[in-house]
């Protein structure tokens, strides 16, 4: 009776169902003395585990300290940070030197450039204020169409 009963937990374990209860009276049976002759194959692979879990490991693991990178990271992002704001003045202090040669913005000498810069300024006003226009049109006619639909 008990060797149909391995048998059966055998043929599960190779399935990959057992449970570890199992698994342990596998163990059990095969590091006994009294094993079938039909099963005698399979004393070496659960030996093998059960020697394995008594050995222990001497060789010795070197880890590396993660402190010396963390000095390298936080030195690269001082730099980054130094070299960002030395990039921010630079461009700011570049693109500052045209304004201050016009310190008169906005003022003209001659009328007639004054008047030309005042109808362009106007036209543009004129082509931003019409595109406004156009899409309150479309609103109102979407208006009137939900009107006629709705009934109000």
């Amino acid at each position: 009776m008990e060797l149909d009963k391995i048998e059966n937990i055998l043929e599960k374990y190779f399935q990959g169902e057992t449970t570890i209860a199992e698994e342990n009276q596998l163990k059990e049976y095969f590091s006994s003395s009294d094993v079938a002759q039909h099963l005698e194959q399979y004393k070496p692979m659960f030996g093998y585990f059960s020697q394995v879990k008594q050995q222990k490991s001497t060789h010795e693991i070197l880890l590396r300290s993660k402190k010396r990178n963390a000095a390298w990271l936080s030195i690269a992002a001082s730099v980054v940070v130094l070299l960002g704001i030395g990039t921010y003045f630079f461009v700011r202090e570049k693109n500052a030197a045209p304004v201050a040669a016009h310190s008169e913005l906005g003022t003209y000498d001659n009328p007639e450039e004054a008047l030309k810069a005042t109808q362009k300024a106007l036209a543009l006003l004129s082509n931003h204020v019409n595109t406004g226009i156009e899409s309150v049109q479309y609103i109102n006619e979407y208006e009137e169409s939900k009107n006629k639909i709705f009934k109000q």
